[in-house]
């Protein structure tokens, strides 16, 4: 089992298997046999949380070259918090050691788009109005999701605060349309 990094390892390492994704033409990440025998064997021991969207075209493990096991991904339509992903977000920080906790916003988030249009028929429009808050009077859809993703950050550090004090969180922007993810401290953004 590997070593805990710190959350400023962490983020370097994202940093620098975001820079592998962007010059890659294939997947950058170990999914091999032998890795997948020792991960069954020693268990999972991820390097950082990341919360992202549902959205098929941000795949983190690919964003950022990661292989199995070195990301605990959690995954939700527009990345909005709830119980299930602050249960998800204590394990990895208590059970599995991770340090980095990143709300990963995205360009064109469809859940974001529909809080911009003010959907609200069914659970994908209570999910629009939960964003809705978030974004509050942001017209810019790209703005948007990031004030999106700094309110889901803001809401999982304050949960860490109670739970373990020295987790980082940290928003993440990714830009479909290049490829690059550029990283901003929560606190700076609320």
């Amino acid at each position: 089992m590997r070593t805990k990094c710190s959350a400023e390892e962490a983020l370097e390492r994202l940093r620098r298997g975001n820079l592998a994704y962007l010059r890659a033409q294939n997947g950058g990440g170990d999914v091999s046999p032998a890795l997948r025998e020792r991960l069954f064997r020693e268990g999972q021991s991820p390097y950082a949380v990341v919360i992202a969207c549902s959205d098929s075209r941000v795949v983190p493990e690919a964003i950022f070259s990661a292989g199995l096991g070195e990301l605990f991904v959690i995954r939700t339509a527009g990345n909005v918090a709830g119980e299930q992903l602050f249960a998800s977000v204590e394990y990895a920080v208590l059970h599995l050691g991770c340090r980095l906790v990143v709300v990963l916003g995205h360009e064109d988030c469809g859940a974001v788009n529909a809080a911009l249009k003010g959907e609200s028929a069914g659970y994908a429009g209570r999910l629009a109005q939960e964003i809705a808050i978030a974004i509050g009077g942001e017209k810019d859809a790209c703005r948007a999701s990031l004030r999106n993703a700094e309110r889901t950050a803001c809401l999982v550090r304050e949960m860490l605060h109670k739970v373990d004090g020295n987790v980082r969180t940290v928003v993440g922007m990714y830009r479909l349309s290049s490829g690059r993810a550029e990283f901003f401290d929560a606190e700076e953004h609320e």
